[in-house]
């Protein structure tokens, strides 16, 4: 057995990685260690092409084991189940970098598998994910032109720090993932709070400053152990054949690729496609997939070429132009916020709704129980592209755009101490031609301000395109769902008028310049700030009132050691609380409590009895009490529920008094003052002095 192992200092700590100790049947495996964090990345490829399909079938998944963190799974089926929100978006993250790096037209099917064996502190499974897929993809004989390196960048108080541990996370004010082989940037993604451009690209230097470095550990190990790569079938093109559609379809292709509209543009475009296939296969052999794939390479030559040299795009716009913006809250009689936000050809609904405490989600990871209080969830029907298929659940993509938008919105969001609500966002796409992400954050943005949720800022988003040939560059303002997908990159960034809240980069070439990113986020703010100011239309800021159906949370403090008063035995005072005044009542360990109610009234009827409960003797106060017990000298009456202070015989009337009950009895409501509190807490009153001012002060 052949063990190999190449090392790397990163912030004091070692990165290894190593490869022939385990999963050697794989076409590559690497198992990586930083500190206690221990992660094995496989990737195999099937020997021979899948036919008949136009794309590259890569998966990558990415599985957290929970032994890795000393945990057994909750629920009732104590195993590992369907993927997390997490393990989806770190497939997705490893995927991104590594897709545009294998041959064009290579088909054979090819898995990669990134598993978290033992998860420690250092918060960076997702990043040796990364490396540790493409080392398994450098030294196996599958074909793939990286080495890719991935790094995350925090900053705390100013400073940027390289791969920031749990604790140090909670801290920035960025985080901050770029990927990218040893020439360029090939994605980033992540968030920050309003921070400026020229910030965000000092983060990314210092990131591809590290990413070098972790290619370089991984050609060692190539070098050391690496296999031949495969020789691939190269695709062929038939020059003839192209020549031939060429006369036939491309000033019909030119004339079409320019309608504004996209359906009408996409039908006539396959009406066309459908007319050639019919003129040209006539022989023996089938080759309509290869007319379909040459007629297609026409179109794509035909876009980019007008937008490189005629500075035209397909529905006629200039690159830095937006498309028509229009937008309306409000819509939605019974919601807590709506918004409908329409750019061009694409649409977001986005309704907000406000919860209690009750409603935040609950969260169990590997780091932990915990919960949120602000959530976005993003819909994309098949509707909304005329398209026909089975509802299922959120695939990678919903989860994946919802969360962009989530992490967009999330900058500007109260903290709970001073918006004690729960928030869900839902994006539903009704129409899309590109950049519905981003629509979603302006129609969340616009949402939230309608039901009157105090964010600090509207935030808008826009996606960035590229066209490159060569040392010509375009770049493209607010995408459409074509450019997307003929284009070379899709850069979505949002943010305030301040400055960037979030972002993510993905490439379909080997990486992005430093000048070509400078560029793009100077279109993007540029953008921003013209999509803000038709917003403002709709909406300037958040409503002063929350909407009339949104529940109403009422905070007040009470110390420490009434809490227990609060809850009483087994609950049963708060549940009589709950009872009497049909509210909600959530108390945290500080004392803080939140009474959410759909009307003033019976939230102020359960202040009334949380205060009653809690209330302290103060000295000089009168306060009409019950007298609890009778004794010799004197009685002891019960000032407030669970107060009792002792009410001295010679207290009891302004003359001498022989007998206690002469004078009250036990049950009795009586008028007492309070004299006096010792060290002790122990409560001293006086009935005559409290009747010397009933006359002048009313009774508590």
């Amino acid at each position: 057995m052949k063990i190999d192992s190449v090392t790397l200092d990163i912030r004091g700590k070692e990165l290894s990685l190593e490869t022939g100790r385990i999963a050697r049947q794989a076409d590559g495996s690497v198992l990586a260690q930083y500190g206690d964090t221990i992660v094995l990345a496989t990737a195999v490829s099937s020997k021979t092409e899948r036919e008949g399909i136009d794309f590259f079938p890569l998966t990558i998944d990415y599985l957290e084991k929970t032994y890795s963190a000393g945990k057994i799974p909750g629920g009732f089926f104590k195993r590992e189940g369907r993927p997390t929100e997490k393990e989806i978006l770190t497939s997705r993250l490893i995927d991104r970098p590594m897709r545009p790096l294998f041959p064009k037209g290579y088909r054979c099917e090819t898995q990669g598998i990134v598993n978290v064996l033992s998860y420690g502190e250092e918060n960076i499974a997702d990043i040796l994910g990364i490396v540790t897929m493409s080392a398994a993809l450098e030294i196996s004989d599958i074909p793939f032109m990286g080495p890719v390196g991935a790094v995350r960048i925090g900053r705390i108080s100013g400073s940027l720090i390289i791969n920031p541990d749990i604790r140090e996370s909670e801290e920035c004010d960025l985080d901050l993932i770029v990927a990218g082989t040893e020439e360029a940037v090939m994605m980033v993604e992540g968030s920050a709070q309003e921070m400026s451009e020229q910030d965000v690209l000092e983060a990314i230097d210092i990131a591809h400053v590290e990413i070098r470095r972790l290619c370089a550990l991984q050609r060692e190990l190539k070098d050391s152990t690496g296999k031949d790569k495969r020789i691939i079938k190269r695709e062929v093109i038939d020059e003839t054949l192209r020549t031939t559609i060429t006369k036939i379809a491309l000033e019909k292709i030119q004339q079409v690729i320019t309608i504004p509209d996209k359906l009408r543009r996409q039908a006539a475009l396959d009406e066309m496609l459908i007319a050639v296939i019919e003129q040209l296969n006539t022989g023996e052999k089938d080759i309509s997939g290869d007319i379909a794939s040459t007629f297609n390479e026409i179109e794509r030559d035909l876009v980019r070429n007008m937008i490189l040299h005629e500075n035209k795009r397909a529905d006629g716009r200039t690159p830095e132009r937006i498309r028509h913006i229009a937008s309306s809250v409000g819509i939605l009689p019974r919601t807590h916020g709506s918004a409908l936000f329409i750019r061009g050809e694409t649409q977001s609904l986005a309704v907000v709704t406000l919860g209690t405490a009750d409603d935040e989600q609950r969260i169990d990871s590997l780091d932990g129980e915990s919960s949120k209080t602000f959530m976005l969830h993003y819909n994309f029907p098949p509707f909304s592209v005329g398209e026909v298929r089975p509802l299922r659940s959120p695939g990678r993509r919903e989860i994946g755009h919802g969360i962009l938008a989530e992490r967009a919105l999330k900058a500007v969001i109260p903290l709970k101490e001073d918006f004690p609500y729960t928030v869900r966002i839902v994006s539903d796409i009704l129409e899309s031609n590109g950049s519905s992400s981003m629509a979603t954050v302006c129609g969340g943005s616009l949402a939230l301000m309608d039901a009157g949720v105090p964010i600090k800022a509207p935030v808008a988003g826009i996606a960035m395109g590229l066209i490159k040939e060569g040392d010509k560059v375009v770049i493209l303002t607010d995408i459409l769902g074509l450019e997307d997908h003929l284009g070379d990159m899709d850069f979505k960034v949002t943010g305030t008028e301040k400055g960037i809240t979030a972002f993510q980069m993905d490439t379909k070439i080997a990486g992005i310049e430093r000048t070509v990113m400078e560029r793009a986020l100077e279109q993007a703010r540029q953008g921003r700030l013209v999509i803000l100011e038709e917003m403002k239309k709709s909406l300037g800021g958040p409503r002063e009132s929350l909407a009339r159906h949104a529940p109403r949370i009422y905070t007040m403090h009470i110390k420490q050691n009434k809490i227990r008063d609060v809850i009483g035995s087994g609950g049963k005072v708060i549940r009589s609380i709950i009872e009497q005044t049909g509210v909600k009542i959530d108390i945290d360990d500080s004392g803080l409590i939140n009474i959410a109610a759909s009307d003033g009234t019976a939230a102020q009827k359960a202040i009334d009895i949380i205060k009653d409960i809690t209330a302290e003797a103060e000295i000089g106060k009168i306060y009409r009490g019950k007298v609890k017990r009778i004794m010799d000298f004197g009685a002891f009456v019960e000032i407030i529920p669970g107060t009792e202070g002792l009410l001295h015989i010679s207290q009891i009337a302004d003359r001498r008094v022989a007998k206690v009950t002469d004078e009250i009895k036990e049950g009795d409501e009586v008028p007492v003052k309070v004299i006096e509190i010792d060290k002790m807490g122990r409560i001293r009153l006086s009935r005559k002095e409290a009747m010397k001012e009933l006359p002048h002060k009313t009774t508590s």
